[in-house]
């Protein structure tokens, strides 16, 4: 885990976008004090996610993705299933995000778990996390 924390950290703040590389805007009324990092979903997918989550935080969809927004290091200890794209910051690929879902909570957070575990079920993975940040396997049981 402080090998991961380590890594993030030596990336720095990034507030520079690269080509085809966005800024998500969050509202400033949301106060972001953990950070942000974005998910990525593919947009087929959206929908589904957004219906079956408990709590959903700052939304932002274009033609292919929608991003929801996540405390910073959500990704620590835990690898987000593919297709899935998780993004350190706000800054993602995306031509034209905008905003389709407001918080109800005072945050723009969608807590990361419930969301992981929605993708992995979404994408037929087996939820694993281990203290290195490498993707584990689940044992089987024996019956």
């Amino acid at each position: 885990m402080l090998k991961t924390a380590l890594q993030r950290l030596s990336r720095g703040l990034r507030t520079e976008s690269s080509p085809g590389h966005v800024q998500l805007p969050l509202p400033p009324t949301l106060p972001a004090s953990l950070g942000c990092d974005a998910v990525g979903i593919p947009a087929e997918h959206g929908f589904r996610l957004m219906a079956r989550l408990p709590r959903k935080g700052c939304i932002f969809a274009d033609a292919d993705w929608w991003w929801w927004i996540v405390p910073a290091g959500s990704d620590l200890d835990l690898t987000w299933p593919s297709p899935a794209r998780y993004v350190a910051g706000t800054t993602v690929p995306a031509a034209h995000p905008r905003l389709i879902h407001w918080p109800e909570d005072p945050t723009p957070y969608t807590p990361p778990i419930p969301l992981y575990l929605m993708v992995c079920q979404l994408t037929g993975t087996a939820p694993s996390w281990t203290p290195d940040g490498t993707a584990g396997t689940v044992p089987a049981q024996r019956g």
